[in-house]
């Protein structure tokens, strides 16, 4: 009797568990982190110095710097658009915090605050030329990335702030527990985009603006507030970028944010992030910056040939980019199958 109750108990347990796995594995950040893991793994055994606390520390730090380009993209990404002046206005955030540090004297915190004040006012600019104008976001960007990096030449003359002082430094230098303060900064801001995206009626409402603008419209959202507030957060974190790297490098460099694009996009789209828009994801983005550091990092240590990082990296994009076509495919297969 005893044995004929733990029989079906073990067989419903085993049900239950095969039952979360597959809806584990149903995850669209699944398909993200899993690489991400088998990268890590893999790199951990084939490589000598992977694990050691130097690489780990330089590994963390990039990372943090990867997402924090992906977050000003993956913003405008998620409402169905897209923003090419991220680089220039991380760039106009990192000259005007070095001018005000150098040449005007100002405290840390006042010169902080008007770096991320000059990039939201940035995105802020975007936004509204895109929704009253009913300009294309490509356009739009391209043209305020001329004139936000002419901005940045003109006020820097194209000579760097080297005058940074040390105690600027300190969370893009040191490090709490182990790992990068940037880093940490970084869990905190993927932690309140969770909170955004999931539990706020702002996040539904950027979503909703995403996945649907007419039937978003239709439905009593302001569309082209939720377009400017995404842009807005854009120009925020691209700032909040620029200003890191001032802290991280000690000095406030002209050419900062130049190669941004590629990263931002890449990062984005390897996390998850839908280009049709309506999606995005906190976790998948750090997995998609895992991805981008690990690719690099591996090959350095094992003294591979790192001029076939993008080659690599292109790979994993086109996979990333696919993953939704296959599924669909698989699905429509396997209930074709199943009406035969």
């Amino acid at each position: 009797m005893e044995r004929t109750d733990t029989v079906p108990t073990q067989l419903k347990d085993r049900s239950d568990i095969k039952r979360q796995l597959k809806h584990i594995l149903g995850k669209r950040e699944a398909g993200i982190i899993f690489p991400a893991v088998f990268l890590f793994i893999f790199f951990s055994v084939f490589t000598d110095n992977f694990l050691t606390e130097y690489n780990l520390f330089n590994i963390s730090r990039n990372l943090s710097f990867n997402v924090f380009i992906a977050l000003g993209q993956a913003v405008v990404i998620s409402i169905g658009g897209m923003n090419l002046s991220v680089g220039a206005i991380g760039g106009l955030s990192t000259i005007v915090v070095g001018h005000l540090l150098t040449n005007m004297g100002v405290p840390g915190g006042v010169a902080i605050a008007a770096g991320l004040l000059m990039g939201t006012m940035a995105g802020l600019l975007n936004g509204l030329i895109i929704t009253k104008l009913k300009l294309n976001a490509f356009i739009v960007t391209l043209s305020t990335s001329f004139l936000f990096t002419g901005l940045v030449y003109g006020i820097s003359k194209g000579y760097p702030y080297t005058d940074i002082p040390k105690s600027f430094t300190y969370v893009g230098r040191k490090s709490l527990l182990g790992l990068p303060i940037v880093f940490w900064l970084l869990i905190i801001i993927l932690l309140a985009l969770y909170y955004l995206y999931k539990h706020t009626v702002l996040g539904r409402r950027l979503l909703a603006t995403g996945g649907n603008e007419n039937a978003a419209r239709l439905s009593g959202i302001n569309t082209d507030r939720m377009i400017i507030t995404a842009n807005v957060l854009s120009g925020f974190f691209a700032s909040m970028t620029g200003v890191l790297y001032v802290s991280r490098m000690g000095s406030a460099q002209p050419a900062t944010g130049q190669n941004w694009l590629v990263t931002s996009f890449a990062v984005a789209i390897i996390g998850g992030t839908s280009l049709d828009g309506g999606i995005i994801s906190s976790v998948g983005l750090l997995a998609g910056g895992i991805i981008m550091v690990l690719i690099k990092n591996g090959l350095i240590l094992m003294e591979a040939n790192v001029y076939f990082e993008q080659a690599f990296l292109g790979m994993i994009i086109l996979f990333t980019v696919s993953l939704d076509s296959i599924k669909d495919l698989l699905k429509a297969y396997k209930n074709k199958k199943t009406k035969d």
